[in-house]
């Protein structure tokens, strides 16, 4: 993970929103309606994290106008940003397998 992409994408406007709700995989619909972001600055600003490495694609779904719709969620829990001297040091957690199977797990039985 870059480090400057990475402070870069935390600084903008909605990002660390986004990522805070993406604990439970949303399509960028479900995160503009859940957050109040307009849907095109909604897109943008998933394209800025999934290109930073704080964001990933979860799955495609079937939305309820029977189109596959992108789902994305955060893979990680948590991120320590260490500014000593001159050096940045950013240290990124991910989130536990077990803890995304049984998120997979509660999302299909909630669908149904």
């Amino acid at each position: 993970m870059e480090s400057d992409r990475t402070l870069e994408a935390l600084g903008n406007e909605y990002n660390p929103d986004i990522l805070r709700a993406a604990d439970e995989a949303y399509s960028a619909q479900e995160f503009s309606d859940k957050l109040d972001i307009p849907i095109a600055t909604c897109y943008r600003r998933i394209e800025e994290l999934t290109g930073a490495g704080l964001l990933e694609l979860h799955d495609r779904v079937l939305s309820d106008e029977h189109r596959r719709t992108n789902v994305y969620r955060r893979e990680i829990d948590e991120i320590v940003i260490n500014f000593e001297g001159n050096d940045l040091d950013i240290q990124v957690t991910e989130r536990p397998e077990v803890k995304n199977k049984l998120d997979d797990v509660w999302r299909t039985i909630s669908q149904e």
